[in-house]
């Protein structure tokens, strides 16, 4: 069984989304045994991508929710219903005991990722943390400092909107 938890950038542009659709095939492609489980938090983008190839190549999600109200306030119209199928598709779905999304709710599903996965896939574009806490490049840091091996994925010509 290998576990492999994600953390990525949820604002790729549209071109990327087949770029890192691909690439992350292309890395799950080992785990076609049926011994993948891949945790991810099954937001816009990177993280849903990836919940998507773990399927794919015939893993087991399990969903990590940041917070009881995440789905109504943080799930925007357009990532609905990729968001319910995925959770429907889910071995097993954690809900963190948060009320609220908020930046500590996010650490603690951040924290929860990282207990359970022995590697760690960033779709991350290598820039530094911003500062605000509980973003990629914080996850990649953390893991790396936990001795989580970290496979970052960033194909050539993917990009982030407005960057």
């Amino acid at each position: 069984m290998t576990t492999i938890a994600v953390t990525g950038h949820m604002d790729l542009t549209e071109a990327s989304v087949p770029l890192v659709r691909s690439a992350l095939e292309t890395l799950l492609a080992s785990h076609t045994d049926g011994e993948l489980v891949g945790l991810s938090c099954i937001a816009k983008g990177s993280d849903s991508l990836f919940a998507e190839a773990v399927l794919d190549a015939g893993g087991r999600l399990v969903v990590v929710i940041p917070s009881q109200d995440y789905r109504r306030a943080k799930v925007k119209p357009d990532h609905g219903t990729t968001f319910d199928t995925l959770v429907e598709a889910a071995a097993e779905v954690l809900v963190m005991p948060h009320e609220t999304a908020n930046r500590e709710a996010y650490e603690v599903a951040n924290s929860v990722l990282l207990e359970r996965a022995e590697r760690l896939v960033a779709v991350w574009d290598g820039q530094p943390p911003s500062g605000k806490g509980g973003g990629t490049a914080d996850v990649v840091l953390q893991a790396r400092h936990a001795g989580i091996p970290v496979d970052v994925v960033w194909p050539q010509g993917a990009a982030r909107v407005g960057r």
